[in-house]
């Protein structure tokens, strides 16, 4: 019992503590973007991926202040990093976007990745020829696989765009870790591992599957001040399945 009690204590306080810290991040991102507005993101060309069989997919996800997403200001191995875009989901069966939104939750939600909150939001991917908002469009919530006092996969998804008689869905998602010295806060993991955890639990449930990895060319390497972690430029493409 003295157990379980500590256990609960601890996770209440690195709960409060990690709010906290998440909402004076997003604090910082919100007065950032004084004077901007998704009217006037557009990409170089070159920040864009042409695909065949794919619409123009923007290679990394868009901060609130319409900046590239930078993992909340963090570094790794000496390097700041750049958020990229390593999932792309199909569905040809969709009948309409509410209907190809629905179909996508509930194939996530039935794979364990859900609506939670705990996670910094307001981000942006382009797709297409416009900007999307991330969804879940709550504030501070993210498709998550674990609640945030725990290490988790989690993600944002930018879509539906419909596109060649499909609809397609673009997603950034990470691992992170909770550490709690010197202060409660989430730290990175890895990219390429919640890419790999989400592709797979889909194809696991049999609603969507594997179908392609394609490359994006959005792994920054031989850059010595920013970078883009593990990840390997390739995202995995998963389809639905009726």
């Amino acid at each position: 019992m003295a157990g379980q009690k500590r256990t609960r204590t601890r996770a209440f306080w690195l709960s409060s503590a990690l709010i906290s810290g998440l909402a004076l991040g997003s604090l910082a991102g919100h007065t950032a973007k004084s004077g901007t507005g998704p009217g006037q993101f557009i990409p170089a060309t070159s920040d864009v991926a042409q695909v065949k069989g794919h619409p123009p997919i923007g290679k990394w996800m868009i901060s609130p202040n319409m900046t590239y997403a930078d993992w909340m200001g963090a570094s790794h191995k000496g390097k700041k990093m750049r958020e990229p875009i390593n999932v792309v989901v199909v569905d040809p069966g969709a009948k309409s976007p509410e209907d190809a939104l629905a179909r996508f939750l509930a194939a996530c939600g039935h794979a364990g990745f859900t609506n939670r909150p705990g996670h910094s939001g307001g981000y942006s991917g382009w797709l297409g020829d416009r900007l999307y908002p991330q969804i879940p469009s709550e504030r501070h919530h993210a498709i998550s696989d674990e609640p945030f006092e725990f290490h988790n996969n989690h993600g944002r998804f930018f879509g539906p765009h419909f596109w060649d008689g499909r609809y397609f869905f673009i997603g950034a998602l990470s691992r992170e870790k909770v550490g709690a010295e010197p202060k409660p806060e989430h730290l990175y993991v890895s990219f390429n591992q919640a890419r790999d955890r989400f592709a797979q639990a889909l194809e696991d449930k049999g609603e969507f599957r594997i179908t392609a990895f394609i490359v994006l060319e959005n792994a920054i390497l031989g850059d010595p001040r920013l970078g883009t972690g593990d990840h390997d430029g390739v995202a995995a493409v998963l389809t639905a399945a009726k």
